[in-house]
């Protein structure tokens, strides 16, 4: 600015100025892939999951996302090999100092292990979901997802499905005490995963809808969203395989119509969505960005 006022005379100065300073919206929206999402806070909050960012019961993933620019983070209770160490007072006090630091959230709790360790038939299971409800309480958090795929799924098999009904009615009661949501991700259709609402008998037991994994079961996905409702469903799962969010086969404005209908204004985490080749903090720079322009 030192030089154009040394250098021109002060009607064109004036001219130049005006002109910059129209121009700095422009810029300031303008998408850029490799810088933090700058752009305004969403009517929803936007976080990601620990584990798609590489950074599985890892508490440095708050810094990761803090790099990136999300709300907050999914946080895995851990796996087999450190003893779901999320449990442990040390470990949830490592999470805290690091959420306050970097001003990042801990959004919501995951029991992404139920996939190997089957919720449906090991008896260990039964504590970490109990012990989970007061991890995600002491840690000021109101979600766990309770993961059923691989080893755990459910689609199919009525004697699974009908002892986790059994688990997840004995687990409930615990969860209303405690004001803690456990939140159902499977493969099973809207219809499918209401049956187990219906039978557990809890509005502490909800669905945790993920939208690429419905997608792919061949659901109407916006239908389904609607059907559902507010108070079956507990949180979204914002998620591509193997394309950045807007990119793949889910058309997220639709998506964020059928949210609408629910009037939601809880979380919704970026899963996936990293194109090969990418990096997945480009990649989730531009998800970010996409998911805050569209919710805006």
């Amino acid at each position: 600015m030192d030089l154009i006022h040394k250098i021109m005379p002060k009607k064109h100065r004036r001219e130049v100025l005006k002109s910059l300073a129209l121009a700095a919206p422009a810029i300031f929206m303008a998408p850029n892939l490799f810088a933090v999402s700058n752009l305004p806070k969403a009517k929803v909050s936007i976080g990601a999951c620990d584990w798609s960012m590489g950074m599985h019961s890892n508490p440095e993933a708050m810094g990761v996302a803090s790099e990136i620019g999300l709300d907050g983070v999914q946080v895995s209770l851990g796996k087999v090999d450190n003893d779901m160490h999320l449990r442990k007072r040390e470990i949830q006090q490592q999470y805290k100092t690091l959420s306050k630091k970097y001003k990042v959230k801990i959004s919501s709790l995951a029991i992404g292990e139920l996939n190997q360790v089957p919720y449906k038939s090991d008896p260990r299971t039964d504590q970490w979901v109990s012990d989970s409800i007061d991890v995600a309480h002491d840690m000021n958090c109101e979600v766990i997802l309770l993961a059923f795929f691989g080893n755990g799924d459910l689609k199919n098999d009525e004697e699974g499905t009908k002892r986790v009904i059994e688990k997840l009615q004995k687990a409930a009661s615990k969860a209303e005490d405690a004001g803690i949501i456990l939140g159902i991700e499977s493969w099973l259709d809207a219809k499918e995963h209401v049956r187990i609402l219906e039978e557990v008998n809890s509005p502490n037991v909800q669905v945790y809808y993920d939208v690429a994994n419905s997608n792919k079961m061949g659901y109407d996905i916006y239908k389904e969203i609607k059907w559902l409702g507010k108070d079956r469903i507990c949180e979204f799962h914002m998620k591509e395989n193997g394309f950045l969010l807007g990119e793949g086969l889910i058309d997220f404005q639709k998506v964020r119509k059928s949210i609408e209908t629910l009037n939601y204004k809880g979380w919704v985490h970026i899963e996936g969505a990293v194109p090969q080749g990418k990096s997945m903090k480009e990649s989730y720079i531009h998800n970010l960005n996409y998911l805050r322009e569209i919710y805006k």
